[in-house]
C-alpha cells in the first residue's frame, strides 16, 4: 500500500478505507464509521456527533448540550476530550475548558442516574475498563444501569475503548462481555498497531443526524493506516488469538499475585486479558524507574500508585514471566522511596 498510495483527499472513498469501515461495522453494534488520527480526535468527534444528535432529536431549541463522565477517567488532551477528563492536573493548566461536564463516581449507579435524568445531558462518556484511572473495570449492572438511564432520559451513551478495546481485555471489544452496547465508542490506539488512527463508531440513529460537512479530517482514514489496520484486525480476529490473550493475563495476574504477595506494599493485582494494574499503598513511580533501568517498561495509573501494564497482544509467556521476575527484583525500591 505504501507503494501505492498514502494519501488521498477525504473528498472521495479509498478502498482500504472501505473495507476497515466494512469490517468494523460487521465486528459491532456500529452501522457507520468515521475515522480520525488518534483517540482524542475520536472523542472530540463523538462530543460534535452527541450535539448534532441532540439539536436534530430537539428542533424546537431545548435540546441538552451538557456531558456526563466518571471519575478517574481519561478522554484525552484536546480541549473538549479535556473537559471529560477527571485528573485536574490535565485540566487545570488549560481552564477554561468547555463548560458542561460532570463528573460522577465510578460505579456509582444512583448518583449517575440523577444526572442523567436531569435532562441537560447529550451523552455520557465511560470507559468499561478505565486504563489511565487505574485498571477499573466496570460491572454489567453498572453499564446496563447507564443504558437504561440513558434510553429514558434519550442521552446517548458513548464507550471509550481507546485502551481497552481491540482484543485488550481478551474479548475484541471490552463491552462484550457484559452484554450492553453504546450508541458511539471511539477507538484508536492499537487499531493500526502503532500507526495513527482513530475512530468513532454510531449506530444510524446517530448517523441520521450528522450532514456531510459537519465533521471532517484532512488525514483521518488515509489509505495506508486503513491498510495496516485491516491488517491488524486480520491477525486479532484469527480464531483462537483472543482466547490465547485471555490465557496470558490470567498466566501473567498468577505470576505476580505469587511473586509479589509477599511484599507489604502490593495491595492488589487486578485486570482484565492484558491490561493488568498492581496497586501500591506508596507511589509506584520508583518502581516503575527501576524496572525501566531493568529493561522492563510500565507506567503509572491511578493517583499514582498503581503500575499499570499493557504488554503487546503477542507477548509470550517466557517474556511475561522475565517481566515478573523483573518487577519482583525491582520491589526494594519501593521501600528505598519511602525510608
Amino acid at each position: 500500500q505504501r507503494g501505492r498510495l498514502v494519501h488521498a483527499s477525504n473528498v472521495g472513498y479509498t478502498v482500504p478505507q472501505v473495507e476497515l469501515a466494512k469490517r468494523l461495522v460487521e465486528a459491532s453494534f456500529a452501522d457507520r464509521a468515521f475515522f480520525a488520527n488518534s483517540g482524542t480526535e475520536a472523542n472530540e468527534a463523538a462530543i460534535k456527533f452527541a450535539r448534532k444528535y441532540q439539536r436534530v432529536a430537539h428542533p424546537n431549541g431545548d435540546a441538552p448540550t451538557e456531558f456526563m463522565s466518571f471519575t478517574n477517567c481519561f478522554h484525552g488532551r484536546t480541549i473538549g476530550s479535556l473537559a471529560l477528563t477527571s485528573k485536574v492536573q490535565y485540566r487545570e493548566p488549560f481552564e477554561p475548558v468547555m463548560p458542561g461536564s460532570t463528573f460522577v463516581e465510578y460505579g456509582n449507579l444512583e448518583e449517575a442516574k440523577k444526572v442523567i435524568q436531569s435532562g441537560k445531558i447529550a451523552a455520557v462518556f465511560v470507559e468499561p475498563v478505565q486504563g489511565e484511572g487505574g485498571i477499573h473495570s466496570a460491572t454489567k449492572e453498572f453499564l446496563q444501569g447507564l443504558r437504561d438511564a440513558c434510553d429514558e432520559a434519550g442521552a446517548l451513551l458513548v464507550f471509550d475503548e481507546v485502551q481497552c478495546g481491540l482484543g485488550r481485555t481478551g474479548y475484541l471489544w471490552a463491552h462484550e462481555v457484559y452484554g450492553v452496547v453504546p450508541d458511539i465508542m471511539t477507538l484508536a490506539k492499537p487499531l493500526a498497531n502503532g500507526l495513527p488512527i482513530g475512530v468513532a463508531l454510531v449506530t444510524e440513529k446517530v448517523a441520521a443526524a450528522i450532514n456531510y460537512g459537519d465533521h471532517g479530517t484532512t488525514f483521518g482514514g488515509g489509505p495506508f493506516v486503513c491498510h495496516a489496520a485491516l491488517a491488524t484486525l486480520d491477525k486479532i480476529q484469527k480464531p483462537g488469538f483472543l482466547a490465547e490473550v485471555t490465557k496470558k493475563g490470567e498466566y501473567f495476574k498468577q505470576l505476580l499475585k505469587t511473586k509479589l504477595s509477599g511484599n507489604p506494599h502490593v495491595k492488589e493485582i487486578r485486570g482484565a486479558g492484558l491490561i493488568v494494574g498492581i496497586e501500591l499503598d506508596v507511589p509506584a513511580g520508583p518502581l516503575v524507574d527501576a524496572c525501566l533501568n531493568a529493561g522492563v517498561f510500565l507506567l503509572t495509573a491511578g493517583k499514582g500508585n498503581v503500575v499499570r501494564l499493557v504488554p503487546a497482544l503477542i507477548v509470550s509467556e517466557k517474556e511475561l514471566e522475565q517481566a515478573a521476575e523483573v518487577i519482583r527484583e525491582c520491589l526494594p525500591a519501593l521501600e528505598a522511596s519511602t525510608s
